[in-house]
C-alpha cells in the first residue's frame, strides 16, 4: 500500500502523539499492538501515515522540520517515541485571525505561544503548498473557539481539493451549509470534535445509556475537567468556550433517555492547573432514582494523558477518510463522524456508530 499524506494545521500536543504513535507503531504487529481500535483498515496500518506539511504560529516550530517541532515548547505531552526522523516537512508561518487568545500573553512563554515575527501567508500561499505537498487530507488542530481560523483553513482544503478533519469543537461538518460546500465538491469531510479513546465524553455517554438500559431516571449531572496544557490555558477566556461547552453536552444529550433541562446539566472544561501539563482530570457526577423512586448517585474520577487519548481515533480517521477518497465518496461521512467525533451532523447511540463504522470499512455501508 502507498503512504497516506497528510498535513497538519496546529503542531501542538495533539500532533506530536499522532507522529509519535506513526513513529512507535512501526515497531509493532497486530497481534502486539495495544492501544488502537484497528490495526489493519482497508489495507492501511497506522505507520503508512505520512505528514507532508505543516502550519503552526509560533516562532520555536515555524521552519523546523516538524519531526522537530512536535517536541519544542508550549507542547508538554508524554514523549513514548523520542526517536522521530525527519521527515522533509517543514512548518510553515500559518494564519493566525482567533487562532491565539490575547490573555494569554499574561503568562510565561514556555506555558503559551510565542508568535512568529514571519508574515501570515494569504489563502492562495497555502492552498500552494498544500497542492505542492502532494497532502490528501488535512487535519485541523487549532485551538479551540478558533472560530474564523478553522473555517479559514476549511476554505484552504475546499480549494486545494483535499479532504478535511475537524478535530476541534467549531462546526463545519455539522454546519449544513459546509456540509453541503464539501459535498459539491465530492470532498470527504469527518468532524467534529474528536473524541478520546477512553476520555470524559465517552465515559460520560457510556454511563448515561447505561442508567437508560437499566431503567435508572437520570436527574442531574455535571462533568468538571481540569488541565495543564495549552488548550486549557487557552480555555480560561471563556467567550471561546460555546462551541466546546455545545459539542460535549449534546454528545451527552443524545443519548439520554429523555432530554435534562439546561439547570440539572453543567459539562465543560473549569480550570486551569499548569502542572497537570497534558494530564487531564474528570470527574463526573449522575443523580438519579432507582426502583421505587429510590435516590442514588454515582461519581466518577478519571486521569488520562489527553492527547495521546485521542491520537489512536485521529489514525482511524485518517484512515477511513482514505478509503473514501478511494472510493470516490465525498460530503460527510456520517458514520466516521458518529463513531470518531464528538458533535457530527448524525448522532448515533455508540453501539450503532461503532457498527456503521464497520460496515463503511468494510465497505457494506455507503454512508
Amino acid at each position: 500500500m502507498g503512504k497516506i499524506k497528510i498535513a497538519i494545521v496546529g503542531v501542538g500536543n495533539c500532533a506530536s502523539s499522532l507522529l509519535q504513535g506513526i513513529e512507535y507503531y512501526k515497531s509493532k504487529s497486530g497481534s502486539d499492538a495495544i492501544g488502537l481500535m484497528h490495526w489493519d483498515i482497508g489495507g492501511y496500518k497506522p505507520y503508512d501515515i505520512e505528514v507532508v506539511a505543516a502550519f503552526d504560529i509560533d516562532k520555536r516550530k515555524v521552519g523546523k522540520d516538524v519531526s522537530e517541532a512536535i517536541f519544542a515548547e508550549p507542547n508538554c505531552t508524554t514523549v513514548f517515541c523520542s526517536s522521530i526522523p525527519k521527515s522533509g516537512a517543514i512548518v510553515h508561518m500559518g494564519k493566525v485571525l482567533d487562532g491565539f487568545s490575547e490573555h494569554m500573553k499574561n503568562y510565561p512563554d514556555k506555558f503559551t505561544f510565542v508568535l512568529a515575527d514571519e508574515s501570515e501567508p494569504t489563502e492562495e500561499e497555502i492552498v500552494g503548498i498544500l497542492k505542492e505537498s502532494g497532502a490528501e487530507i488535512l487535519m485541523n488542530y487549532l485551538p479551540v473557539g478558533s472560530e474564523e481560523a478553522t473555517r479559514f483553513y476549511a476554505e484552504c482544503a475546499l480549494q486545494a481539493g483535499i479532504a478535511f478533519i475537524n478535530n476541534m469543537p467549531v462546526f463545519i461538518a455539522s454546519d449544513p451549509v459546509w456540509a453541503q460546500r464539501f459535498k459539491e465538491h465530492n470532498i470527504p469531510i469527518i468532524g467534529d470534535d474528536i473524541k478520546a479513546q477512553l476520555g470524559a465524553t465517552i465515559t460520560h455517554r457510556t454511563l448515561t445509556d447505561l442508567f437508560k438500559k437499566r431503567g435508572v431516571k437520570l436527574e442531574r449531572t455535571y462533568q468538571l475537567n481540569t488541565g495543564g496544557n495549552t488548550d486549557f490555558l487557552n480555555m480560561l477566556n471563556r467567550s471561546r468556550l460555546a462551541s466546546k461547552k455545545k459539542s460535549k453536552t449534546e454528545a451527552v444529550q443524545a443519548v439520554t433517555a429523555e432530554r435534562l433541562i439546561d439547570e440539572n446539566i453543567h459539562i465543560g472544561p473549569s480550570d486551569y492547573v499548569a502542572w497537570q501539563k497534558d494530564n487531564k482530570i474528570c470527574f463526573i457526577r449522575m443523580e438519579g432514582k432507582l426502583f421505587g423512586d429510590v435516590p442514588m448517585n454515582l461519581e466518577l474520577r478519571l486521569s488520562v494523558e489527553d492527547s495521546p487519548n485521542s491520537a489512536g481515533v485521529a489514525i482511524d480517521a485518517i484512515r477511513c477518510c482514505k478509503l473514501a477518497l478511494e472510493r470516490g465518496k465525498g460530503g460527510v461521512l456520517y458514520s466516521p463522524s458518529a463513531y470518531f467525533m464528538k458533535h457530527p451532523p448524525k448522532q448515533f447511540t455508540d453501539d450503532e456508530a461503532y457498527r456503521f463504522t464497520e460496515e463503511f470499512i468494510a465497505g457494506e455501508r455507503e454512508d
